[in-house]
């Protein structure tokens, strides 16, 4: 009972990849390991609109090359690519060095767990019941014919409720304990109005994998 293992971090190094990569001195360490979650956090809130599935960090020697995944890329770019340069402006001031900046686009959102969670996070927020808000991804996850299970928990005082429960949705199967299976896996919380924090799980199965390319 209770060994619970973070699924990214179970598979990391067999079918899933870093989301920093660089080499760093002890001393250098700390501040680069700082550097990346106060860029992520940034990132994540200034596109919120664009739908950050993930954000990459690759360091060579003097230059920082940060990689986002997003659903909707237009919304990144601006017109004539002003919001890229803005975004990377403010990049710039947060990241000692050069910085670069590349995005893509999320071919099939509906396999991303973040987005998933994100989209559930934005309807708890305008105060929709969990069993519908998570019934509507869940259906376009069945409709994709590419996502194989989706598992969601919601937890908190749902409903506003006096005590905190946890509601569970899933179709499909996933299957936690293979090691080859690709899950995709998020926890985020959500600021529910008169009912407080909930949290969001949701795990993705799109099928097996067996090496770390195209992560």
């Amino acid at each position: 009972m209770g060994h619970k293992v973070n699924p990214t971090a179970y598979r990391t190094g067999v079918n899933k990849g870093w989301s920093s990569m660089w080499y760093a001195t002890k001393e250098q360490f700390g501040d680069y390991l700082h550097e990346d979650l106060k860029v992520k956090e940034f990132v994540s809130k200034k596109l919120v609109n664009a739908g950050v599935a993930e954000v990459k960090i690759k360091r060579s020697m003097n230059k920082v090359l940060v990689e986002i995944k997003v659903a909707r890329p237009g919304i990144v770019i601006g017109r004539g690519g002003a919001g890229i340069e803005e975004l990377k402006s403010n990049l710039k001031k947060m990241i000692k060095g050069d910085v670069d900046l590349k995005i893509f686009e999320v071919k099939k959102p509906e396999a991303s767990a973040k987005l998933i969670a994100d989209n559930i996070k934005a309807q708890l927020e305008r105060r929709i019941v969990p069993k519908y808000a998570v019934s509507r991804e869940l259906e376009n996850a069945k409709n994709s014919n590419f996502v194989k299970g989706v598992r969601v928990w919601v937890s908190g005082r749902i409903k506003g409720a006096e005590i905190a429960r946890t509601e569970k949705f899933q179709f499909g199967t996933v299957p936690l304990q293979t090691l080859r299976a690709d899950v995709d896996y998020i926890q985020i919380e959500a600021m529910v109005p008169n009912a407080g924090k909930h949290g969001i799980k949701v795990w993705v199965f799109t099928g097996e994998k067996l090496n770390i390319e195209n992560d």
